[in-house]
């Protein structure tokens, strides 16, 4: 017989949280790489002396699996349920954390691919359009960005459910 307080079920969601966070951080950065990375490689072709230039995209895309990661390791570390009490609370506000850093990583990185595609193609045909290309990209991961803001938040309100 064990002697767990609080629920049993709530490190279920705490763990889907920090899954989430990742996969879909990491889906973001996979989408935003591949499809940048295509456009790199078409412009490449014609301009290879803009291809170094050109990789910014592709690294923005990259740093999207980096926020997931670091989301999931902020929620697998706050899951100990004998060390402290978890609540159903504790692994709804994980879960959301999860999802906000995950789905905001996975949009940013679909914007990034798309933006990074046809914008290094654009370069390579008139190189003055290379700072507005940038200045999208930068807005474009500020949409990842307020999503690990907001999921360092949520997974902070993690643990104050109850009085222990």
């Amino acid at each position: 017989m064990t002697t767990f307080s609080g629920d049993e079920t709530a490190p279920f969601f705490g763990f889907l949280g920090a899954a989430a966070a990742l996969v879909f951080s990491c889906m973001g950065a996979a989408y935003g790489t591949a499809k940048s990375g295509v456009g790199v490689a078409s412009m490449g072709v014609m301009r290879p002396e803009l291809v170094m230039k050109s990789i910014v995209p592709v690294v923005m895309a990259g740093v999207l699996g980096i926020y997931g990661l670091i989301i999931a390791v902020i929620i697998s570390t706050g899951i100990n349920p004998k060390a402290k009490s978890y609540y159903l609370f504790d692994g709804y506000a994980h879960l959301s954390s999860g999802l906000a850093c995950g789905l905001a990583g996975l949009s940013a990185g679909m914007a990034i691919g798309i933006v990074g595609d046809a914008g290094v193609r654009a370069n390579a045909q008139q190189p003055k359009l290379f700072v507005g290309m940038i200045l999208i990209l930068i807005f474009a991961e500020a949409l990842a960005l307020y999503g690990l803001i907001v999921g360092i938040i949520l997974s902070s309100r993690a643990g104050q459910s109850r009085a222990d």
